[in-house]
């Protein structure tokens, strides 16, 4: 059995509850079923929602694509359900350590803005809740189960999201 730099077993993954983008698929999904079934009032400013819509995709694809570059330039894994072969640290993620899930939501809360439909941006919380909760704090007891000290000392440094 492999063992961490603590000398502990390791676990090989976070045993995160599900795969981060199901849970975002799902949030839209039930977004789109509750807007079809009892649909609320989205203010209307035309071209300017879809301006902002548009504009946090962008900057959210932007910040997804870095993440997953600087995990595909270190060799190391997106998918949660896959060990984590090297700690991540430079690139966007100095600035962040979960540009990836930020950039998310940054699409997530785009569309909704975009399709003008308030039960997505209304399923942020509870979904930035499971997000947090249910992966980024698995993730985070791993990487500092298999880095250590490493991964508590880039925690320190780095915000969580921005």
């Amino acid at each position: 059995m492999a063992m961490d730099q603590a000398g502990q077993p390791d676990s090989g993954t976070a045993g995160v509850i599900a795969r981060p983008p199901l849970l975002f698929l799902a949030a839209f999904l039930i977004g789109f079923v509750l807007d079809r079934l009892l649909r609320l009032p989205f203010p209307r400013y035309g071209l300017v929602t879809w301006i902002l819509g548009g504009s946090l995709i962008v900057i959210g694809f932007a910040l997804f694509a870095a993440g997953i570059r600087n995990f595909m330039r270190a060799e190391t894994p997106v998918p949660t359900n896959e060990p984590t072969r090297v700690l991540v640290t430079t690139g966007i993620h100095g600035w962040t350590r979960n540009p990836i899930y930020l950039g998310m939501f940054l699409i997530y809360g785009g569309i909704g803005v975009a399709a003008q439909n308030i039960w997505i941006l209304v399923l942020t919380l509870p979904l930035a809740i499971l997000i947090r909760y249910g992966v980024v704090a698995r993730e985070e007891a791993y990487l500092e189960r298999r880095f250590g000290d490493a991964y508590r000392d880039y925690r320190q440094r780095v915000r969580r999201w921005l």
